[in-house]
């Protein structure tokens, strides 16, 4: 009887009363009933109330009576790799008006210790830190809500949440949490989307807990910026760079990069953004607390600088000095422009509070054309400028403008510009495309291409005088092509075609003489022996020639003074004969002296005066003179009729 009664008691009471907790479980107690109620705010009784009991069972055999307590068995909590674990708190003291998370202290631990997580004051709610990946801990499944991003471990007293379960098992999007939430959060290197290369980033920190930020400021800083008014005091004018280095730097090692939110808000933290951002690495946040924005890092090339305008800092002090009247210059940690450009380098730098404008300070080309430069993209609005001529001509003109920024007077350039795109698509544009257009259509189409090279320089006399304003170097201006309109192309097509035709003309006729030329040079190089015979003969002649003409001069002299001797003789005998005449005349008459000197001449010649037969009939003398002039072809009536005859 007393056996039975052994095994009875065994059976029903003994052997359901043992528990066999899993080596990763724990066993919730579940009390039945007690004498004690439990407090309104807390579903957990730590003072052996009924209800979930605040000690767990263990792995291994565990007993508890069956009929006083159930237990509930539930998984040690586990966080996997590459991913968080969100606490939030179902026990505790209520969260003070406004808290949006508990106040955590190190006695927390892991939260797996609930009795002293209760003792030590601990809160309701979110908690602020979160469990780290590769978290195994007993947490207690009523007092502690575990969020992973595939699984969320405890169990849920609020009724809320219970309806939002799916068939009791809960997920993150109940709380309002995406998966991705509640993974690491990584800083690394991304692949622009464009052009596939990988690209520096930082994360922009907003949190979402704590004191409201000052009246005007858009970002916390811890501490303000009174360590760079401290550092400016003490720094030289003139002298920034230690001021830059200061504010590129971080406070991020006193809150362990937000990851100790609670360190965070004793050091001053404030709600909203933050002006220090987070660099390459894996962080542990709460994104109820913390989100993160990746953006790229600023990255400054070579041959280019970056102006800074400050949307934080210190109030603005001017330092451009009165002649600059194009906005405010101010030194770094004060609002404004900063007089002090960043060169060559990387940079860490909130670009919320931060606004970058690269200028390039290499020769920058701009392309008035449909091709954009390859280097920038500050000319792919620009087009060809279209002018008309006098005549009405439409003329399409690509140019090219080659510009320069010097580094120094890059903030200025900025101020007064506001963009580098301002200062192509405003200033630029402006300058050039009216300039084209008034000179063009000032004078006919022919001129302006004859005159083209003479356009260029009015044109780049024209954008230096206006970008110096700017304190912009013009380097170039180049007229790359034109084109023309189709009717005038016609024109000095035909035209070019008609002086090609006379180039070609002359170019055959010079062809014809320098073939004239070569076969002279031909036939002189055949005749060369020839030709210097003939030569030597040439000289010989021109040699005899000359002789010949010496000894003609000489007879001639001879001949000359010859003959005026003679000259002289015969004047002196005609003299005297002409006396004689004379005297005959007067002895004779006339026309007995004229045959008498008739028949001496020609007596002197040999010539028979008197007739073979002589008929006596009148005078001798009138037959002599018949005779002469029958013998001179003369009628002697002429002679007797004409006297001096």
């Amino acid at each position: 009887m007393i056996w039975w009664l052994l095994v009875f008691v065994f059976v029903f009471f003994i052997l359901p009363s043992l528990r066999i907790i899993g080596p990763t479980e724990v066993g919730l107690v579940v009390k039945r009933f007690g004498l004690r109620k439990l407090s309104k705010d807390n579903p957990i009784a730590f003072n052996k109330e009924a209800g979930y009991q605040d000690d767990l069972l263990m792995p291994g055999w565990r007993w508890k009576f069956w009929v006083v307590y159930r237990v509930e068995k539930f998984p040690w909590v586990q966080v996997p790799a590459g991913e968080i674990g969100v606490v939030i708190a179902q026990v505790g003291q209520p969260l003070p008006i406004g808290a949006k998370s508990a106040v955590f202290k190190k006695e927390f631990g892991d939260f797996s210790d609930l009795r002293s997580f209760v003792a030590q004051g601990g809160q309701k709610g979110v908690q602020r830190p979160v469990l780290s990946p590769g978290t195994l801990a007993p947490i207690h499944p009523v007092g502690f809500l575990v969020i992973t991003r595939n699984k969320v471990y405890g169990l849920p007293v609020s009724p809320e949440l219970k309806q939002k379960g799916n068939k009791g098992i809960l997920t993150p999007e109940a709380f309002g949490l995406a998966a991705n939430q509640l993974e690491l959060v990584r800083i690394e290197p991304r692949s622009n989307p464009k052009t596939g290369d990988l690209v520096d980033t930082v994360g922009i920190v907003t949190v979402y807990e704590g004191s409201p930020l000052p009246s005007g400021d858009i970002a916390s800083r811890l501490g303000g910026f009174a360590d760079i008014e401290k550092l400016e005091a003490g720094a030289p004018t003139d002298d920034d760079s230690q001021l830059i280095e200061t504010i590129m730097g971080s406070k991020n090692s006193l809150h362990n990069n937000y990851q100790d939110f609670q360190a965070f808000l004793d050091s001053g933290g404030k709600i909203g953004l933050q002006h220090d951002p987070l660099l390459y690495g894996a962080y542990t946040l709460n994104p109820f607390l913390v989100s993160v924005e990746i953006t790229p890092m600023l990255v400054v090339q070579q041959g280019e600088v970056a102006v800074v305008k400050s949307y934080v800092g210190l109030a603005t002090e001017d330092t451009s000095g009165e002649e600059f009247k194009f906005g405010m210059l101010v030194r770094p940690g004060h609002r404004g422009i900063w007089r002090e450009s960043l060169r060559t380098g990387k940079y860490p730098i909130n670009p919320h509070c931060y606004q970058a404008e690269l200028v390039p300070t290499a020769i920058l080309t701009l392309n008035w054309a449909e091709a954009a430069s390859k280097a920038h993209n500050l000319d792919s609005q620009l087009e060809q400028i279209i002018a008309k001529s006098r005549e009405g001509f439409v003329f399409k003109i690509d140019l090219q403008v080659q510009i320069h920024v010097a580094d120094t007077k890059a903030p200025k350039v900025i101020s007064m510009v506001g963009t580098m795109l301002n200062l192509v698509n405003e200033v630029l544009q402006a300058a050039v495309g009216n300039h084209f257009r008034d000179k063009l259509q000032s004078m006919p189409a022919i001129r302006f291409i004859e005159t083209r090279q003479q356009v260029q320089e009015e044109a780049f006399a024209h954008v230096s005088k206006h970008l110096d304003q700017y304190q912009v170097e013009t380097k170039g201006v180049y007229i790359q092509d034109v084109v023309l309109p189709v009717d005038l192309v016609k024109v000095l097509t035909e035209r070019e075609i008609a002086n090609q035709e006379i180039e070609t003309f002359k170019k055959q006729k010079e062809a014809q003489d320098q073939r004239v030329m070569t076969e002279h040079s031909k036939g002189t190089a055949d005749m060369q022996a020839q030709l210097a015979t003939s030569k030597v003969g040439v000289d010989i002649k021109t040699n005899n020639a000359n002789a010949r003409k010496a000894e003609a001069a000489g007879e001639a002299a001879y001949i000359r003074e010859t003959g005026a001797a003679k000259g002289a003789e015969v004047e002196a005998v005609g003299m005297a004969r002409a006396k004689a005449y004379e005297a005959q005349v007067k002895a004779l008459g006339q026309t007995q002296t004229a045959v008498v000197n008739a028949v001496t001449a020609l007596a002197d010649k040999g010539a028979k005066v008197m007739p073979e037969i002589l008929v006596a009939g009148g005078g001798s003398m009138d037959g002599v003179a018949a005779g002469l002039m029958k013998f001179l072809g003369v009628k002697s009536e002429d002679i007797l009729t004409k006297p001096g005859k």
